[in-house]
């Protein structure tokens, strides 16, 4: 049932400012993969920062890394062929546009989107692109060693910074065009100019299938026959997944047998 609200801001269908449209509609935007895979990105990285220092746990910190890289290749994937909303062709727009809605939104102009608005739709991409990278450096460490540690750790830095960044920006970006953005994302409902199509397929078996692929690598992942089994700060793999030690451990030994 959709709830129909009027609004201070005069946006078109498409979120853009200065239209003639003065109405929001609260009606379903966000089907159930795009909120599970949010979900599931959110968690891969919080579990994969909790464990990034923690001794004895690299094994769940490899595991939350690829729940991450996982994740986010589907949110790749459903940005083709998902729903109108998830595409990336309906929410990636030219700088012209990002600049208009910056320009309306600390003017007080800028209302309630069909979708992600133009600022975040490039931090969707930005998101994505610096966590698919941060992921597959650190399978490069786990993988061929030492060498690529100082480039994950960069990049997991940047990318923390971006996901800080962006949940400031969804607060500020929520309280001044009186955009729930948040609980939209949870419950898949959200305000957005009146005349938007509203999305009719929510996908929710996709959804669940997906929670269940999740949940399947978790235990695989975890269990005695995952590679990364054993694997701790002192040990690294070559790119054909044998054991070695790092030189530091090498030299250790050496010390000992003097």
């Amino acid at each position: 049932m959709n709830t129909t609200t009027s609004s201070p801001h005069t946006t078109s269908a498409d979120g853009a400012p200065g239209a003639a449209a003065a109405q929001t509609v609260v009606q379903p935007l966000w089907d159930a993969p795009v909120r599970v895979l949010h979900g599931l990105m959110l968690l891969g990285l919080g579990g994969a920062w909790l464990t990034a220092e923690a001794d004895g746990w690299r094994v769940l910190h490899i595991s939350f890394g690829l729940l991450l890289a996982g994740a986010m290749l589907l949110r790749v994937l459903w940005g083709f062929v998902g729903t109108r909303p998830a595409r990336f062709a309906s929410f990636v727009r030219g700088p012209s546009a990002v600049v208009a809605h910056l320009r309306a939104l600390l003017a007080g102009q800028a209302g309630p989107h069909a979708g992600h608005n133009p600022a975040g739709g490039w931090a969707t991409l930005a998101l994505l692109s610096g966590g698919l990278l941060a992921a597959g450096s650190g399978w490069l460490t786990w993988a061929q060693g030492e060498r690529w540690e100082d480039v994950h750790e960069t990049l997991a830095n940047g990318m923390l910074l971006l996901v800080g960044l962006h949940v400031a920006a969804v607060v500020l970006t929520g309280w001044l065009s009186r955009d729930r953005l948040i609980p939209a994302m949870v419950t898949g409902r959200k305000a957005v100019p009146q005349g938007t199509p509203p999305t009719r397929h929510m996908h929710r078996w996709l959804a669940v299938g997906i929670l269940a692929a999740a949940l399947g690598f978790w235990v695989w992942s975890l269990g005695p026959t995952a590679p990364w089994q054993g694997a701790g700060s002192e040990v690294a793999h070559d790119g054909a997944g044998h054991e070695r030690h790092h030189d530091r451990d090498h030299h250790n030994g050496q010390d000992k047998d003097d």
